[in-house]
C-alpha cells in the first residue's frame, strides 16, 4: 500500500542540524496494524505527519498506488489525505459548538456521503449511544477521544494514522480504544500506524517497529 524511500527531515533552528528521521525506508502493506515506538524526540511524529501527507520531507518518496504522496498538489494532497486517511492524535481536539454526530460528520464538509445516521451509528460503536446529541463539555477525556476515533471512521478510510491516541487517558479507557482498533483492523481491514510511548500496547500490533535517532527499525 505504501512504499516509503529515503525519508529525510532536518531540522537547523538549533544551530546545529538536528536529522529528525534519517533517511528511513519502509514498506506498509494492506491491512497491517504497525506500531512505532521510541524516545520522546526520537522523531516518531516526525515519520508520521510526512507519511500522512502533512509534513513535507526534505528528500525521500512516500509511493501511494505507485504515485509519490509529495508529488500531488498541495490540492490533490487534501483530498488523498481526506478520502483515504484518518488521523487521530492524543487530543481529541473536538469542536465545542457542535455536537457528538456534529463533530463526527465535520470530515464530510471536505467530502463524503455520510450522514447523521451513519455518525450515530458509529458513536453507537464506541459505546457512546447515550452520549449523542451531547455537547464536547459534557464529556469525559475518553468519552472525546472515542468521539475523535468515530470521527476517523466517518469516511470510511483505508488508512489509520494515530499518534499517541491513548497518552492522555486512564488504563480503563486505554483498553477501549485499543479493542476499537483492533477490530477496525480486523473485521474492516484498515491498515493502522499508531505511533506509542506504551511498548505494552505496541506489542498488541502485527508489526513493530523502533525510532531511534531518526532511524526506524522492526524488532519483535
Amino acid at each position: 500500500m505504501i512504499i516509503i524511500k529515503d525519508l529525510q527531515k532536518t531540522y537547523t533552528g538549533t544551530g546545529h542540524p538536528v536529522h529528525a528521521v534519517n533517511r528511513v525506508s519502509a514498506e506498509i502493506r494492506d491491512g497491517d496494524f504497525v506500531s512505532i515506538v521510541g524516545h520522546s524526540g526520537s522523531g516518531k511524529s516526525t515519520f508520521l505527519s510526512m507519511v500522512g501527507g502533512i509534513l513535507r520531507p526534505d528528500a525521500g518518496t512516500v509511493m501511494l498506488d505507485s504515485t509519490d504522496l509529495w508529488g500531488y498538489t498541495d490540492e490533490e494532497r487534501s483530498r488523498v489525505r481526506n478520502r483515504r486517511f484518518a488521523f487521530v492524535y492524543q487530543f481529541a481536539s473536538l469542536l465545542p459548538t457542535l455536537t457528538t454526530e456534529e463533530n463526527v460528520l465535520l470530515p464530510t464538509i471536505f467530502g463524503g456521503a455520510a450522514t447523521a445516521s451513519d455518525a450515530a451509528r458509529l458513536l453507537e460503536q464506541v459505546g457512546l449511544k447515550e452520549k449523542i446529541g451531547r455537547y464536547p463539555g459534557e464529556l469525559s477525556g475518553g468519552e472525546q477521544q472515542r468521539v475523535a476515533i468515530a470521527r476517523a471512521f466517518i469516511n470510511k478510510p483505508s488508512l489509520i494514522l494515530a499518534d499517541e491516541p491513548t497518552g492522555d487517558l486512564d488504563e480503563e479507557t486505554e483498553a477501549e480504544i485499543m479493542r476499537l482498533f483492533e477490530r477496525a483492523n480486523r473485521e474492516q481491514k484498515i491498515t493502522i500506524i499508531m505511533v506509542t510511548h506504551n511498548t505494552d500496547l505496541a506489542s498488541r500490533a502485527s508489526r513493530r517497529l523502533r525510532m531511534k535517532h531518526g532511524v526506524l527499525e522492526e524488532y519483535s
